[in-house]
């Protein structure tokens, strides 16, 4: 529990404190359930941690370990699992990423089995935040903090009461006073914690055409020299075609076309079909020019 609280309860508040949107899944898979809860498991004598995650691990001839997604593309989370290397991967066990089982299967074969897990609620997206008011949340650790929200010029067109409740891409919940000079919506496109300051603008102002991400962790070798692979950007998105390298230890993708919705804080993960690459912290985001964007 102390563990938890510091690497994933407590990193998830400091990463919104910096204007950044953390993926809290990723942090407890990489520092809690395979590696806090794997060395215990081990230490006691057990083979692996298993859970239910839709995932696959595949055995090379050779004896390596990857990471691919699962058999129902619609349930797959190798995304949150991107985070795990190939020593995690040998020691970790996900028996439904190969099945095409209902929800409803699988807790009725738990329950034959005596699994207390079987009347388990649910999951949350964010497991910490049972009402889901991440912004609430929060704001109870953070404490108000009214700042004003401007327009691409800088020219004030609402305030907040934290910066830290919103994330790039955002469209609603904005509470602009008047409505742009287009009559356009208008999204979240910067967050300053500096200045606490959110900037708007409108919906291809977000195109992203390349990023730079930091601390990467790769299920198996490092890849050499760039590549093509598709990248998933957030949980429950799809794929893009992109080209990577890894440069002084950063990652460096451009995308084959521009993607909205990316934020600093975010994982990026890498695919090569269904194998899982591996995964980086988006540190910055390229965007195309207004001039490109009205082309």
């Amino acid at each position: 529990a102390e563990r938890f609280r510091e690497d994933v309860v407590d990193d998830f508040v400091a990463e919104y404190e910096a204007g950044r949107t953390p993926n809290p899944c990723l942090r407890c898979n990489e520092k809690i359930k395979f590696a806090a809860l794997l060395d215990k498991a081990l230490a006691l004598g057990f083979d692996a941690v298993c859970t239910g995650h839709y995932a696959t691990v595949v055995l090379n001839e050779d004896g390596t370990r990857e990471l691919h997604r699962a058999s129902d593309m619609a349930k797959d989370q190798s995304y949150v699992l991107g985070v795990l290397d190939e020593k995690q991967l040998a020691h970790a066990m996900f028996p439904l990423g190969d099945t095409l089982t209902t929800k409803d299967e699988i807790r009725a074969e738990a329950e034959r089995r005596g699994l207390a897990v079987a009347k388990k609620p649910d999951s949350h997206d964010i497991c910490f935040i049972a009402d889901g008011d991440t912004q609430g949340f929060l704001a109870a650790r953070l404490g108000k903090a009214e700042g004003d929200i401007v327009d691409e010029a800088g020219t004030k067109v609402g305030t907040h009461e934290g910066a830290y409740g919103f994330t790039i891409g955002q469209r609603k919940g904005l509470r602009i006073g008047h409505p742009a000079a287009d009559g356009k919506p208008r999204y979240v496109l910067d967050i300053s914690p500096v200045n606490n300051t959110v900037t708007v603008g409108p919906a291809e102002a977000l195109d992203v055409t390349a990023l730079t991400a930091i601390k990467p962790r790769w299920c198996g070798t490092a890849p050499e020299g760039p590549g093509r692979y598709t990248a998933q950007l957030r949980a429950h998105g799809g794929e893009t075609p992109v080209s990577a390298e890894l440069e002084d230890g950063e990652l460096k993708v451009v995308f084959d076309e521009p993607v909205r919705g990316v934020a600093p804080g975010q994982a990026i993960v890498l695919y090569d079909g269904t194998r899982v690459v591996g995964s980086a912290t988006i540190a910055a985001t390229t965007r195309r020019t207004a001039e490109a964007a009205t082309a």
